[in-house]
């Protein structure tokens, strides 16, 4: 039986005993005189091997056999039309119970689509409407919105492309002690936001321990009028499969996010010199370690730049495809960062290979059509001209108001200057610096409904649970009645006058649009009378 057909049947293939490269992590560390960030206590663990979960040859083959098939129009059309029916679900019903689910490519036909050529417009056209009616059907018009909060930008490892390698000498490096981490949340909880995404580097002088600190502090903090982070979901480095139980006994993360940032391993090799990250089998298995330890909402991505974008959106797709196989669930969310330029790195400016901007919404079109249930994420590297055109391609989460400098936040509240700011190290460059209010203005003037939700997280509506809800169709009766109480509480306590009149008049208009069930219509009445005379977290 092939890798292809066992992972779209979800029978199991061989299964290897693999100590996820603890041996050379402890080499690689213990040289240089440094303890692991993440110990292995967990024995006897047994895992699909790296190269059985993404299979290289097949990528390659099925790259080079669709060539043809991408220069016919009719069956690029018999592609997506195919996708269409898969993802619409023939049963479909805004009360719910369809018993068809959700199904994406195959990789015949993602790599048919990723050879299509952009020069091509009618098909591109037809590829990007596509996605976003996959999107569309499946997800709505709501755009989950995020801060990142950076803790400290200590790291032993040495990655190419990214300010806060070790090699770089130049940055100044520090990390948040408590009452700082407190300031810096309160900012953000001013700002309007409910949902962060927690970052740290890799290094001894900020343990774990103390990353497991922090996220209580975060969720414990709170600010006026009624500030409160609700979803805290993580994007920190590899973790054994003990401290991914660790992680998960907080009751405070949502999605563990880790990239594998290039999935060619000759590609992986060269662009990561040492540090625990060079080890790229131990990186493709943690997504796996934090099912095994109930956290399973994870998340995926790749760094578009490193490597041809074709084979990274193949491969992302079987990484996918292995977690569902697995364990009942594939990724929560699916990142899309482009390559920026960052200080000290002399490679982000001139990436290997450099995705232009047709390529890359054809490619958040194809990952859209492939995986069409999962979360798809947009960040602030890219312009909020492009970001206003991939909304129209499939995305469904994106970051707003983001800085990527330890403290920013806290700081800039308190005036320092541009000026001072800018001596401060980012990890990448950002092209989108809109405040907050102005991102959600610029939502809600397209048709977009702005969500802070967090119901899922907290009614354990998550992994394969929340998986079976969005296959089927059914996430409208609560994603999108809850995106609208979060808005409604987000004009309450920090709108401004225009967003207010903006925004009220969105709940309307959706409030009977026909994504919801009657009953949901219904329940959201009387949860918006309750919002609206002072409660706050209300969801269903």
């Amino acid at each position: 039986m092939t890798l292809v057909s066992t992972l779209r049947t979800g029978m199991s293939v061989g299964w290897s005993v693999l100590a996820p490269a603890a041996t050379g992590l402890a080499r690689t560390i213990g040289n240089r005189g440094m303890a692991l960030w993440s110990v292995e206590r967990e024995k006897g663990q047994t895992y699909r091997s790296a190269d059985e979960i993404i299979d290289h040859n097949l990528i390659e083959w099925s790259l080079e056999q669709t060539r043809k098939d991408a220069q016919d129009p009719v069956r690029v059309r018999a592609i997506l039309e195919a996708a269409k029916q898969r993802s619409f679900l023939d049963n479909y019903n805004p009360a719910g119970g369809g018993s068809e689910y959700v199904q994406g490519l195959t990789y015949s036909e993602c790599a048919t689509l990723l050879n299509v050529d952009v020069k091509n417009h009618d098909l591109m056209s037809e590829i990007i409407e596509t996605a976003f009616n996959i999107k569309e059907r499946i997800y709505g018009n709501r755009i989950v919105l995020f801060a990142p909060l950076y803790i400290a930008n200590y790291c032993v490892n040495n990655c190419t492309y990214c300010a806060f390698r070790s090699g770089n000498k130049d940055i100044e490096r520090s990390s948040l002690n408590e009452q700082q981490l407190r300031e810096e949340v309160e900012a953000l909880q001013k700002q309007g936001h409910r949902r962060l995404l927690v970052l740290t580097g890799e290094h001894p002088k900020y343990p774990f321990d103390d990353f497991l600190k922090a996220l209580h502090t975060i969720a414990e903090t709170r600010s006026e009028p009624c500030g409160q982070i609700r979803r805290c979901n993580v994007e920190i480095p590899s973790l054994s499969l003990s401290d991914m139980k660790r992680l998960k006994a907080t009751d405070v993360v949502g999605t563990y996010t880790l990239f594998q940032e290039t999935y060619h391993r000759p590609t992986f090799k060269e662009m990561h010199l040492s540090g625990p990250k060079s080890h790229f089998d131990n990186r493709l298995l943690t997504h796996d370690r934090a099912m095994r330890a109930g956290l399973d909402d994870v998340g995926i991505g790749t760094l578009f730049g490193l490597y041809d974008y074709r084979y990274e959106v193949m491969a992302m797709l079987m990484h996918a495809n292995h977690l569902e196989a697995e364990y009942g669930a594939g990724p929560h969310t699916i990142s899309v960062p482009r390559m920026r330029a960052a200080d000290g790195s002399e490679m982000s400016i001139a990436p290997p290979y450099e995705v232009d901007d047709e390529n890359f919404k054809k490619l958040v079109a194809i990952l859209r059509i492939a995986v069409p249930y999962t979360g798809m994420i947009l960040s602030t590297r890219e312009s909020p001209e492009m970001r206003r055109e991939l909304l129209r391609v499939g995305m469904s989460q994106m970051s707003a108001g983001s800085k990527t400098d330890v403290g920013a936040y806290h700081r800039h509240d308190d005036a320092v200057t541009r000026e001072a700011l800018g001596k401060m190290s980012g990890q990448f460059s950002l092209l989108d610096e809109r405040p907050v209010n102005q991102v959600i203005l610029d939502l809600m003037k397209q048709g977009y409904v702005p969500s802070w939700c967090t119901a899922c997280y907290r009614k354990n509506r998550t992994g394969e649970h929340f998986m079976k809800i969005a296959k089927a169709g059914n996430i409208h009766n609560f994603c999108h009645p809850n995106s609208l109480l979060t808005l409604q509480e987000y004009l309450n306590d920090y709108g401004t006058p225009e967003e207010k009149q903006v925004g009220e008049e969105l709940i309307k208009e959706e409030s009977s649009r026909g994504f919801m069930s009657e009953s949901a219509v219904r329940l959201l009445e009387r949860k918006l009378k309750k919002v609206n005379k002072g409660e706050h977290d209300v969801f269903i």
